[in-house]
């Protein structure tokens, strides 16, 4: 007994093969924000497969207007830096690995987070546990709200009297076309909604620091009781968005202003925000996004852990992440309920607003229907 489990402690899993496909899944309805309109998911799949048959699955969605990352050049920076990187490896020599894979090109956070799902995955896998539990697993069930798109606002007002109906008790409410309309679009909607909702708001970048607080006056004038304003002002506007954070009574969440360590340093040091949004597609994965986790543990600045427009591998991938650790307090990863359809065999199941982990070794991933390989 004692010989069989030495052997399989010392099982090494090395990586032989890695492959890309593209999968395409259309959304419910479009997605409308400040800075862009979208009516399906294009993700790029990544597959890293090994001597022991073992795969791991992950994902990386063309973001531009946010990431700057499109397919192209998320295939690119895997073929031409990554994948190279990987061959040959052993997961289990997991720190190098991570340093390796985040050395090997600058920026192109999309792809570095698409090898680095994968790699989690073939980790837990290797040691025959969930990521979730690998990283502390606090929970095993989290409540994500869900994202109403920016439109006139009666529109918005139905939308959100049928987020209600599906069971959801916080929206998200992207706001910032038409700056004037969206005081009439957040009224619009807590009177549809009721006292009882949870509203967050959403700029994408769409203000100005007083044209910020401005607004935010208005809102809290007219009662209309939101949570949080999600980045408000320009991303590199570091200054701007402490002023806001300064003289808004609404806490503000720091959302493209965050994309590395680095940058989250930077706005714990500057007291710039109230709250961090961390996206696995910004940070690089779920290694970098654990060092921006250690600094808010640290000053006691609670995160929300989001996600862009993604089909469920790498939004699986932010569950684990979510039930670890305890100071991510708000969730955002209503991604896979906006498609409308899920190919995507395994993992985390998503009940409208309840996701439940899966306990299963790795990620939990079982495969992926609809894939379009790429040579």
């Amino acid at each position: 007994m004692w010989t069989f489990f030495l052997i399989r402690r010392l099982k090494i899993m090395k990586i032989t093969e890695v492959k890309l496909g593209i999968i395409s899944v259309p959304l419910r309805v479009p997605f409308k924000t400040a800075l862009r309109t979208v009516n399906s998911v294009e993700d790029v799949i990544v597959e890293i497969h090994t001597d022991t048959g073992n795969v791991g699955y992950g994902e990386a969605p063309p973001t531009g207007a946010i990431t700057g990352d499109t397919t192209g050049a998320i295939i690119g920076a895997l073929k031409d830096h990554i994948i190279k990187t990987l061959i040959g490896r052993d997961v289990d020599d997991f720190e190098n690995l991570m340093k390796d894979l985040n050395s090997c090109i600058v920026k192109n956070t999309s792809a570095k987070a698409a090898a680095d799902i994968a790699l989690w995955d073939l980790y837990g896998q290797l040691h025959r546990i969930p990521v979730y539990k690998l990283l502390g697993g606090s929970r095993n069930k989290i409540v994500t709200d869900i994202t109403i798109s920016v439109n006139p606002p009666q529109e918005m007002a139905r939308d959100a009297i049928n987020a209600i109906k599906r069971g959801y008790d916080t929206l998200k409410v992207k706001v910032g076309i038409d700056p004037t309309l969206d005081v009439a679009r957040l009224s619009a909607i807590r009177e549809a909604a009721g006292k009882d909702c949870r509203i967050r708001i959403d700029a994408n970048q769409a203000w100005t620091p007083k044209q910020a607080i401005k607004l935010l006056n208005q809102i809290q004038d007219k009662g209309l009781d939101i949570e949080l304003v999600e980045q408000p002002v320009k991303a590199h506007d570091f200054e701007g968005l402490a002023y806001v954070t300064k003289y808004s009574n609404v806490p503000v969440l720091a959302d493209e202003s965050v994309f590395s360590p680095e940058d989250a340093f930077k706005i714990l040091q500057m007291k710039a925000a109230d709250l961090i949004n961390i996206k696995l597609m910004k940070c690089g994965g779920i290694y970098n996004a654990l060092k921006i986790i250690s600094m808010a543990e640290i000053v006691g600045i609670e995160c929300m852990i989001g996600c862009m427009l993604e089909a469920k591998v790498s939004v699986n991938a932010a569950v684990h992440l979510a039930c670890a650790k305890q100071i991510i307090t708000k969730i955002d990863l209503d991604g896979p309920v906006l498609c409308s359809e899920d190919p995507i065999i395994g993992g985390a199941v998503f009940n409208e607003k309840e996701i439940t982990v899966s306990n299963d070794f790795g990620l939990g991933i079982k495969g992926i229907n609809g894939i379009k390989y790429i040579d």
